[in-house]
């Protein structure tokens, strides 16, 4: 349960008071009394809480499959717990421990699962209520826990241990039984060596009274239940690894070390019946077959029509090497190697019957890889896979990037899946999936949702993330468009990562008119647009840019081809082309004694593009090397579909395209931006000149460091996935490289301070994982800075009174530290103080907390706006926040969000008649604002404060500080409950939310510390309270910070437990009836039980009671159900009682009755009676 924090309360009322306060000494623009929007939003619209986990289990170790239930287990590395239904029915659970599940035992058709962990305890798990919890557990302090067994309808858990014994568990009530084998019993007493662990337990499907017990060192034995004493002992000299039956209980086989099998025949145990090498080399002399790699497992299945099936892993031949892991199936004189992608972690075969006695009937095995699950179908010729339809390929390629939509247009998920269809697989089993247990929930929440996924590999997946399930929609590879180097000599040296250059940085996607623009780590840029009809593309079109945020040495090469003119900036200049250029450009130079200079790092594909339904290219834009110097990572994306602009910005400054014209339109500086009067001007600077050391940074700029090191080494997360990796210092000025997604970011910032050198060389150097050392390195860096730039003027009084000191140390940290473009919002707003018309505007937030307004002008729609130009003009600094904008938006005057216009989705391929019917303009512009009143609110927040600006008199009316010791990593301004808030999620784990346009805070829970850099990439919000991030490489997270879902998420999770009736056991004929040739049945409690075996050792195990019970009822008398449901139990036990008394009371009054008769008649019988006559 959260402490209550009596100083974060204080915290909040000083910070409203002084929004208060603050607004209403503002400027005549601040809205008076009767001018407040009247906000709906309340804290009991809030609540936080996990919903559904989706993906593949990360680092699995153990499964188990219930063949009634028809329900797939899987436990991983970390004491999670998925369970696999048919499609859409999933589950996720964690033991609270993390120890690794070592094995998993299911209560066929019970509703309940066993799960063993590497801690040396075993807990059991109910599965009949929707979110399974723990009943009771066991923890064993003495002995290490190595296997398990649960015999069918058994409610007695074998347990082998490391020192060689078993030990027995009644599951019902998680008590040890006082029976024990001891190792020394069951091996021979002639032998003088411990036999090693447990490695196997499984009684004969013919007698449950005998029990097979193996121990590592290749000895097996088959003991008694009833005499406690062993039968036979079977010993081999290689060290045993699984042990499988025969159905009929007469034979068994083992699986060794050496990559042989032996199948031994119960009643001779002198030898084995049969040694086999599946894969080793026979020689011709009889000699022994060389040794393979162990056969970690067997499983032995026999059929009725037809020769057994024997399934194993490994045993491969040492002189493979480098082969992939197989799965082989023996199948008559048949032999399958199947090959599989990643190591087997297990298998299991799915059999007809659940009685180990019966002929087993299998039809497919589940394989579970390290990285994926594959279910192989036993039925059909080839042993064809089945096409798997839960969402385990998230983690195909490393996921770079995420975006999620929530509430998007009804038609959109129809069309995507109408294209992705036709991308599926052939070749699949015919069969349905035979996982197909459970049921899907019953939830009201119907609106569609996407999720959007970025990979290492450039490709980028819809997925359908409707009703908290997850499927995948549609794959683009945006690699296509560019020629693949096969060698490193072919690259060229123009490429800015050492791998995955084709890696997804940002996107940007607009659901109502379907276009996607795209940014990659090669500094390159694609715009896409949707369409239902396949074309081929001759000629992919092509832009190149070239930013740099320098005055001198400009180089303004002849724009090629038909061109718009573009504004005339200092810094930067373009060269756009109509087609591929050559490999060596006429404009470039990239001989060995000059350096490169307008080279694009990928090399667009020259030949024809088909393009088939779906996103097809419009444009490919690429930044060129500038002198030597490699383009920059691209920082920020955004595109509006009603302008058919792209704007695009990195630390150099920012680029608007036309796509329409196919031409650049802006291209300036971020120091360009501001204007000549203003304080926050930045001096330009060269972007990468050599490194020099730095001297002494004083206080007031370490806000502008920390914040860039914010920018470089998280912001860039989205670029880096599953863990850093080392990267070179970066020294030499011409080998300067970006870093891939895959080698992490550098963090450039120097200073001569111990503890920031040793973190930010962590950082650059050391560190392959974001811990939590580094997250709390990053919180005393912000705590440290924000207590001593108390003691300075604030940095926000007055909005203009930023200064900052020009020493010689902080110019040399600008040269490292250059002010990037971090968010773009399109807008219909009033881009100058003075105006009282809306325009076309662009917001543009920078990594030091300026927001800018750029102001656009849009020729008239049709053919004019295809050949006019759009006019652009930079217009200032409309405000200033702490630390790096994260997000903007805009709100009319009632506080409605003002999203940006659009345009409606028409495909490009179809006829013009169609085109015109299906395209709608874009809308007029609102109107006007009378003067002096203001008609818009601007909602701007940076990782540090939100502010809310009155518009167009650009005053605060309202501010926030969301966080003084973090920082903010993700902000969204959402839909929540009809109406907008501002959703944060910071670094120290707090997830708030704001209301709109007061800022007042409604939701304040520390729910997850940045522990890893891959959520900080990944986390992001949606509407109506959704949200996720990746918490581990293979697996979204899905979690929803509304009440109303909360409420209503136990109607909304699937069922995994269904009743099913139990298949008769199978039977045993008249003769075996007769002659008792059938199984033979066990009475286990008269063996186990107290009474016969006696108590167990106390100090063995410790019973730990589990909360599941209670939590199904606290599930279950939630709200004002639960009240009328704990009223009426609590009448029915007050009825009961009185009952009870009522009964009793009866009972006393019968008894007296009874009393007094006797009482009556013994004196009548001795009334005249003398003492002596007695």
């Amino acid at each position: 349960m959260k402490k209550f924090n009596i100083r974060k309360v204080l915290d909040g009322l000083t910070a409203v008071s002084s929004s208060s306060s603050s607004s209403a000494t503002a400027q005549p623009g601040t809205p008076k009394e009767n001018d407040v929007v009247q906000e709906t939003l309340q804290s009991e619209h809030f609540q936080l809480c996990k919903t559904v986990r989706h993906g593949f289990p990360y680092q699995p170790s153990s499964m188990a499959f219930d063949p009634v239930q028809k329900i797939l287990a899987v436990g991983t590395q970390t004491g999670a717990l998925r369970l696999f239904g048919r499609a859409g029915v999933e589950c996720y659970c964690q033991h609270e421990s993390g120890a690794a599940v070592i094995q998993l035992q299911f209560l066929i058709n019970e509703g309940a699962l066993v799960s063993a962990l590497a801690d040396d305890s075993i807990h059991l798990w109910n599965l009949r209520q929707k979110i399974p919890a723990i009943l009771h557990s066991l923890k064993f302090s003495r002995e290490r826990i190595t296997y398990c067994h649960l015999p069918f309808q058994s409610k007695w858990l074998y347990i082998g241990t490391e020192r060689g014994n078993i030990h027995i568990v009644n599951v019902e009530s998680f008590t040890l039984s006082g029976y024990v084998i001891m190792w020394n019993k069951a091996i021979e007493l002639s032998t003088k060596t411990h036999p090693g662990p447990v490695v196997h337990i499984s009684d004969n499907p013919m007698d449950e009274g005998k029990l097979l017990i193996g121990f590592e060192c290749g000895v097996v034995v088959l003991w008694d239940l009833k005499s406690k004493k062993a039968d036979y002992r079977y010993n081999y000299d290689e060290a045993i690894h699984s042990v499988a039956w025969h159905h009929e209980g007469k034979q068994f086989v083992c699986s060794h070390s050496d990559g042989t099998l032996t199948t031994w025949n119960v009643r001779a145990p002198a030898k084995p019946a049969q040694i086999i090498t599946p894969h080793g080399k026979q020689p011709k002399d009889g000699k022994k077959p060389e040794p393979c790699k162990p056969i970690l497992k067997v499983e032995y299945k026999t059929t009725r029509a037809g020769d057994p099936f024997m399934v194993l892993s490994g045993g491969l031949s040492y002189d493979t090497v480098g082969r992939r892991a197989c799965l082989t199936v023996m199948h008559g004189k048949s032999t399958a190697v199947l090959e599989m992608d990643y190591p087997i972690v297990d298998f299991l075969t799915l059999c007809e019957t659940p009685y180990p006695n019966d002929f087993q009937e299998p039809y497919a095995v589940v394989v579970l890889l390290e990285k994926d699950l594959v279910v192989i179908d036993l039925g059909q010729i080839g042993y064809p896979i089945f096409e798997n339809p839960y969402p385990l390929t998230v983690h195909e390629s490393p996921v770079t990037c995420c975006e999620y939509f929530a509430d998007c247009p009804a038609e959109l998920i129809p069309a995507l899946y109408s294209v992705g269809s036709r991308q599926k697989r052939q070749g699949y089993s015919k069969k349905e999936w035979p996982i197909s247990g459970g049921n899907w929930g019953q939830g009201a929440q119907s609106y569609p949702e996407i999720i959007i996924t970025g990979h290492a590999d450039g490709s980028i997946k819809f997925w359908d993330a409707s009703a908290l399930m997850l499927q995948v929609l549609y794959k683009l590879k945006t690699a296509k468009v560019f020629e693949r180097a096969r060698g490193k000599e072919e690259k060229g040296g123009t490429d800015i990562v050492e791998e995955d250059p084709f890696a997804i940085q940002t996107l940007s996607w607009c659901p109502e008119s379907r276009m996607l623009c795209v940014a990659g780590v090669s500094a390159h840029i694609i715009i896409y647009r949707f369409s239902k009809q396949e074309v081929n593309t001759d000629v992919v079109q092509l832009l190149e840019v070239r930013m740099q945020c320098e005055f001198s040495d400009v180089d303004s090469p002849d724009p090629g081809g038909e061109q718009t003119p573009t504004l005339p900036t200092s810094g930067a200049s373009s060269s756009p082309q109509e087609s591929e250029p050559p490999t060596q450009p006429s404009t470039g130079s990239n001989s060995s004694d000059g350096p490169r200079d307008n080279i694009p790092c990928l090399q667009v594909r020259s030949s024809t593009l088909k393009q088939s339904p779906g996103y097809q290219v419009e444009l490919v834009i690429q930044l060129v090397w500038v002198s030597g110097e490699p383009p920059q990572q691209i920082t920020s994306l955004a595109i509006n579909s009603s302008y058919g602009l792209v704007v695009f910005g990195n630390s150099n400054g920012l680029a608007v395209v036309d796509y329409l014209q196919k031409t650049l339109l802006f291209n300036m500086g971020t120091s360009e931006l501001y204007s000549p009067s203003e304080p926050y001007q930045r001096q330009p600077h060269s972007p990468r000149k050599a490194r020099q050391p730095s001297g002494d940074i004083p206080v007031a700029s370490c806000m502008s460091r920390i914040s860039f090191l914010y920018t470089e080494s998280v912001k860039k997360l989205r670029s880096s996935h599953f863990t850093l990796c080392d990267s070179n210092d970066g020294s030499n000025t011409s080998e300067d490289r970006c870093k891939s997604p895959t080698s992490g970011s550098t963090s450039p910032c120097n200073s001569d301070d111990e503890r920031k050198q040793k973190f930010i060389e962590k950082v650059k150097f050391k560190s392959r994982r974001f811990s939590k050392t580094v997250a709390n390195d990053f919180a005393r860096m912000s705590r440290k800075i924000s207590s001593s730039s108390e003691q300075k003027p604030d940095l926000d009084a007055k909005d203009n009174s930023f200064s900052r000191s020009r020493s010689s140390s902080v110019t040399s940290i600008d040269r490292e530290s250059r002010e990037a473009i971090s968010s773009f919002h399109f807008c219909e707003s009033f881009p100058r103080k003075a105006d009282g018309l809306m325009n076309p505007s662009l917001l543009v937030g920078t990594t030091q907390g300026s927001v800018m307004m750029v102001a656009l002008s849009l020729p008239p729609t049709g053919d004019q706006r295809l050949q006019q130009p759009v006019g652009i003009s930079s217009c200032g600094t409309l405000v200033r926040l702490k630390g790096g904008i994260l997000t903007m938006a805009l709100l009319d005057a009632a506080g409605t969000l003002l999203p940006p216009s659009y345009e409606q989705w028409y495909d490009p391929n179809a006829s013009d008649e169609e085109k015109e019917k299906n395209r709608r303009r874009r809308p007029a512009s609102p109107p006007s604002s009378q003067e002096g009143q203001d008609s818009q609110y601007a909602v701007l927040c940076s990782e540090k404060q939100a502010k809310v600006v009155a518009m167009p008199s650009q005053t605060r009316v309202y501010k926030h500080n969301i966080t003084e010791t973090s920082f903010v990593l993700r902000a969204d301004v959402v839909l929540m409950a009809g109406a907008n808030c501002i959703a944060c999620f910071c670094a120290n784990g707090h997830i708030m939310t704001l209301s709109l346009p007061s800022l007042r805070p409604l939701l304040d829970v520390n729910y997850l510390p940045l522990t890893d850099m891959r959520i900080a990439r990944t986390f992001c919000f949606s509407n109506l309270g959704q949200a996720l991030y990746l918490t581990s490489p293979t697996e979204i997270q899905r979690i929803t910070y509304s009440q109303e879902t909360c409420d209503n998420l136990q109607e909304m999770l699937s069922e995994l437990f269904t009743p099913v009736e139990t298949p008769e056991a199978p039977n045993r004929g008249f003769f075996k009836g007769l002659f008792g040739g059938g199984a033979q049945s066990l009475d286990r409690e008269d063996l186990f039980g107290e009474t016969a075996a006696g108590k167990a050792s106390r100090s063995l195990a410790q019973h730990i009671p589990g909360p599941g019970s209670m939590e199904g009822m606290k599930g279950a008398a939630s709200g004002v159900v639960g009240d009328l449901a704990r009223a009426r139990i609590a009448l029915d036990e007050r009825g009961q009682k009185l009952g009870e008394l009522e009964e009793r009371t009866a009972a006393m009054m019968a008894s007296a009755e009874s009393f007094s008769k006797h009482a009556h008649d013994m004196m009548l019988k001795y009334k005249d009676k003398k003492w002596y006559q007695l």
